[in-house]
């Protein structure tokens, strides 16, 4: 009895230990199942894997950083630049544009013109004003930023080259620098010319002459000015050849040339110095000394009592007579000027310079002296 009753216990004992491990069995597939699912039971416990920064690993990202800024800077400058620079030629662009324009011959042209050349000045002066500026700004940047400018800078300044430039193109074209009226000679006519009144006697043993000049057309033999008596006709000339400026003193004999052309549409500065004592002459062009000579006209003197005359010559071969056709001069003239002694080098650059129109002769001063057009010659400004 006791025997069996043993067996029974240790049979169940068996059977229930089985059922356990099965029951633990399933809750460790059901754990299982539910880890690998999307709502895990509990949460994973943080692992901070982050670790702190060395020395050198601080300074490579300070220095990183600083390349970074220092990058953004210069394409900021850059940017800038770049704009101020496009700005600078879309005015140059613009006052090419209304400077090439053609404008009619009527009053308000010489109006539009006046204006077209303030605005132009300004522009310079304010392109001038900006690239000081940007030209500063660089100058203060030091390194790699001062080496990046470098291009941009050196386009800017080549834009004010190019506004001075234009400036100079608008003060040929239109009246010398410091000068603000000329004489038009609008065609070749043996009826247009200037007659001209000099502030004492023209008796001289030594001169000076100079003229601004903007030739339409030259043939053979187109006359600037002239001197001459009843007895010679020929006393002073200045004229332009097709391949040569002439300068003559006392008869066409008497004559110094250069083998200068000039540009047809353009103002020329000419001067010419001569002196009795030695014969010396001298003829310039634009500040340059194209031609000297000695025993010129060597002893000679300048006889008082004739007749001055821009733009014609009296015709030789009949004293007191008309004018040639074929002689006259087409264009315009300005700053004429005669002085009693010859100019040094030196004046004579200045004569032509900023204040050309400014600076006048003792015998003959431009802007002072009487000069009275007559056949269709005009004055203009």
């Amino acid at each position: 009895m006791h025997l069996s009753a043993v067996l029974l216990c240790a049979l169940w004992s068996a059977v229930s230990a089985e059922n356990a491990d099965d029951y633990g069995l399933m809750y460790v597939n059901l754990d299982n199942e539910i880890d690998n699912g999307l709502h895990p039971t509990e949460d994973p416990t943080p692992c901070d894997c982050r670790r702190e920064h060395s020395e050198w690993d601080k300074l490579f990202i300070m220095l990183e950083n600083s390349q970074m800024r220092e990058g953004m800077l210069l394409q900021a400058t850059d940017d800038i630049l770049r704009g101020e620079m496009q700005r600078l030629r879309a005015e140059l662009g613009r006052l090419a544009g209304s400077l090439a324009r053609p404008c009619p011959p009527a009053a308000p042209a010489e109006a539009g013109l006046a204006g077209a050349l303030a605005e132009l000045l300004q522009a310079s002066r304010d392109a001038g004003r900006r690239l000081a500026r940007l030209e500063g700004a660089g100058e203060q940047r030091p390194g790699q930023a001062g080496c990046a400018l470098g291009a941009v800078l050196e386009e800017l300044r080549q834009m004010r080259a190019d506004l001075h430039s234009l400036q100079g193109w608008a003060a040929r074209h239109w009246l010398p620098a410091g000068c603000e009226t000329a004489i038009l000679f609008p065609m070749r006519s043996k009826k247009i010319f200037g007659s001209v009144h000099p502030a004492i006697p023209m008796k001289l043993e030594t001169f000076s002459v100079c003229i601004w000049v903007k030739a339409t057309d030259v043939l053979n033999k187109t006359v600037l000015f002239s001197y001459g008596t009843k007895r010679n006709p020929y006393e002073i000339q200045l004229y332009l050849s097709a391949q040569s400026i002439v300068f003559v003193v006392g008869g066409k004999e008497n004559k110094l040339a250069a083998e200068t052309v000039v540009s047809l549409g353009r103002w020329a500065h000419l001067c010419g110095t001569w002196s009795s004592e030695k014969g010396r002459g001298s003829l310039w062009v634009d500040g340059d000394l194209v031609a000297t000579t000695v025993d010129m006209a060597l002893g000679h003197v300048v006889p008082e009592g004739g007749i001055l005359q821009i733009g014609q010559e009296k015709n030789g071969c009949c004293v007191g007579g008309g004018f040639e056709e074929a002689l006259a001069f087409s264009g315009r003239l300005t700053g004429f000027n005669i002085w009693d002694r010859a100019l040094s080098n030196e004046e004579v650059r200045e004569a032509g310079g900023a204040e050309s129109c400014h600076i006048r002769g003792n015998v003959v001063g431009w802007g002072v002296t009487e000069i009275q057009p007559h056949g269709g010659a005009q004055y203009v400004s």
